[in-house]
């Protein structure tokens, strides 16, 4: 059997030690934009972002060298991006949801006449809700004088409070529907702006 002599094995050792070196080398884009290759890291890689590829070029690992400052405005530019994709996604489904819904202005303004329609029904009935509050707590104030000069019972008690409960829960009911005209108006005034936007009309 051949066995190898130490000066052979020795030989061979040196001949490996390129070949080891050659096994990876480092890439990086100066910055004058240019690419630089090298078994080690070359000058104008520092302070730039540098790829370790392996023997076949591939990249294998990648080696910030940014500072923390580089790196907060990194992070930041990344998050402004994410945030800008959500607003356009958001806008485009938007979009979407307006020429499914609509095929004309005529379309708009009468949705927006069905919304306002809406509103000022549930603004009667809440008008109507405090009206019979109110007759109630005039029954129940009549019903309060006869114990005017003793402690009345509890329960007619509780009522007056309830009473007197329910009727500010409408009154702002009420407040609420009335505002709720402007801001009605306001987004049909928005869906026309848009869908003569998408739809080039005037």
């Amino acid at each position: 059997m051949y066995r190898l002599t130490p000066c052979a094995l020795l030989a061979g050792a040196l001949i490996a030690l390129p070949l080891a070196a050659a096994a990876q080398s480092f890439r990086c884009v100066g910055k004058d934009g240019k690419k630089y290759y090298g078994q080690t890291i070359p000058d104008p890689c520092v302070g730039q972002a540098v790829e370790q590829l392996d023997k076949q070029g591939m990249v294998v690992r990648r080696i910030e060298n940014q500072s923390a400052e580089d790196r907060a405005q990194k992070k930041a530019s990344e998050k402004k991006k994410i945030e800008e994709a959500a607003v356009k996604k958001e806008d485009d489904r938007r979009n979407r949801a307006l020429l499914a819904t609509y095929s004309s202005d005529k379309d708009i303004e009468d949705a927006r006449s069905r919304a306002l329609a809406d509103n000022q029904l549930a603004m009667k009935e809440t008008t109507r809700r405090i009206e019979d509050i109110k007759k109630r707590q005039a029954a129940l104030a009549g019903e309060m004088e006869f114990y005017k000069k003793n402690p009345a019972p509890a329960k007619l008690q509780n009522d007056v409070k309830s009473a007197q409960v329910d009727l500010e829960a409408q009154q702002n009911l009420l407040e609420i529907k009335k505002k709720e005209v402007e801001s009605i108006n306001a987004r049909y005034d928005e869906d026309k702006k848009r869908f003569a936007a998408l739809t080039g009309r005037k």
